[in-house]
C-alpha cells in the first residue's frame, strides 16, 4: 500500500472518528446538564439513582462499558447483536460523557450565590424562568474552562472505537501497521487526532473569548 492510499483510507476512518465525536457532543451535552438537574431533586430515592449511575460510571472503564452495551443485549436479553455495533457505541460514549458533563454542570449551578435566585425572585421570575434567563448563562460561563478539557479528552477517547472492532482512525492505523509492518500508519493517526484537538480547542478558546463580556 503507498503513502497515498494509507493517507486516504486513515482519513475516511477520520470522518468516522469525527462522526462518534460530534453525535457524543449532541447527546452527552443536554443529558448532561438533565442529569445534573435530576441529582439535585428533592426526592431522595432519585438523588440516590442519579449518585449511583454517576458513581458506576466514574468508576469503571470506559472500554468496558462498550464491551456491556455492545454485548450486553446478547448475554443478558438473547437479543441478536447485528447492527448493533455502532448505535451500542454511541450509547456507550453518550451514558459515560454525559455522567462527567453532569458533575461539570453540578459545580457550575453549585457555584452560583443564592442572591442570584432571591434577586430573580424580586423581580418577579418564576424559577425556570430564573434558571434559564439568569442562572444558565453565568454558569456556561463558569464551566466552560471544564468542559474545553473534556471536549478534547473525547477527541482521543474516540480511539477506544477499537473495543468494537468499528473502523474509525486508529482501528485503521493499526490494521494498516500490522499488515504492511510499518509505524507510519500510527505517525498519520497521530497527526489527524493533534489537528483535531487543536482545531477543538482554537473553537473552544474562541466561545470563551466570546462569553468574557465583561473584558
Amino acid at each position: 500500500m503507498d503513502f497515498s492510499t494509507m493517507l486516504s483510507t486513515m482519513a475516511s476512518g477520520m470522518l468516522k472518528t469525527f462522526g462518534i465525536f460530534a453525535l457524543t457532543l449532541i447527546g452527552s451535552l443536554p443529558l448532561g446538564m438533565l442529569v445534573a438537574l435530576l441529582r439535585k431533586s428533592r426526592f431522595a430515592p432519585v438523588r440516590a439513582l442519579i449518585g449511583a449511575y454517576i458513581a458506576v460510571i466514574r468508576g469503571t472503564p470506559l472500554m468496558l462499558q462498550l464491551l456491556v452495551w455492545y454485548f450486553g443485549p446478547f448475554y443478558l436479553l438473547g437479543w441478536s447483536i447485528r447492527g448493533w455495533r455502532f448505535p451500542a457505541l454511541i450509547l456507550g460514549f453518550i451514558v459515560n460523557y454525559a455522567a462527567y458533563f453532569a458533575e461539570i454542570y453540578r459545580g457550575g449551578i453549585e457555584s452560583i450565590p443564592v442572591g442570584q435566585y432571591e434577586a430573580a425572585e424580586v423581580l418577579g421570575y418564576r424559577k425556570g424562568q430564573a434558571f434559564i434567563r439568569i442562572i444558565l448563562p453565568q454558569v456556561i460561563k463558569r464551566i466552560m474552562p471544564s468542559v474545553t478539557n473534556e471536549v478534547i479528552t473525547l477527541v482521543k477517547d474516540t480511539s477506544l472505537a477499537f473495543t468494537l472492532a468499528y473502523q474509525e482512525v486508529f482501528s485503521l492505523a493499526k490494521q494498516i501497521s500490522a499488515s504492511q509492518t510499518s509505524f507510519t500508519p500510527f505517525i498519520i493517526a497521530g497527526v489527524f487526532y493533534f489537528i483535531a484537538n487543536y482545531a477543538v480547542a482554537f473553537a473552544m478558546q474562541r466561545i470563551e473569548k466570546a462569553l468574557n463580556y465583561y473584558k
